[in-house]
């Protein structure tokens, strides 16, 4: 192949291949402007009786199951007394601590032991990375009795 022809193949090819390498440097996904994510229920403070009823709120932003990209839009993770810090460039992870509602819960139902126990709200991209800037509530504390 003459080198006029391949460097026109690549010319060609160039925008094929720039697209499909988009989604892998696509970085965060921006978090929509004033958005607030906050528990409507349970209260801090507030003692409560297991199954814990928690109703997920949220301001400025919309809520759709995990996959769906849409802007302005993301769904919600639980965080159970969990103590390390949110690393905001990986996936959330899914385990006990970790609650995923990816199917676009607003609301849950959990069994917790009895005693203290923080709740936080973590509101994921499609595929489950916080957004850009993080959108979280504030930290509540809550007692199973």
């Amino acid at each position: 192949m003459s080198q006029k022809l391949l460097r026109r193949s690549l010319l060609l090819a160039a925008p094929a291949l720039a697209a499909l390498a988009a989604p892998a440097l696509a970085g965060p996904t921006p978090a929509g402007k004033d958005a607030y994510l906050y528990f409507i229920t349970p209260h801090n403070g507030q003692k409560v009786r297991s199954p814990v009823l928690v109703i997920f709120g949220l301001r400025n932003m919309g809520v759709a199951p995990a996959g769906v990209k849409f802007p302005n839009t993301g769904h919600h993770h639980l965080f159970v007394d969990v103590t390390e810090p949110l690393d905001p460039n990986v996936p959330i992870p899914q385990d006990k601590k970790h609650l995923h509602f990816g199917a676009g819960q607003t609301q849950a139902r959990i069994e917790l032991p009895k005693g203290r126990h923080t709740l936080q709200l973590v509101l994921g991209d499609a595929d489950h990375i916080p957004f850009d800037p993080p959108v979280v509530s504030k930290i509540i504390h809550i007692t199973v009795i």
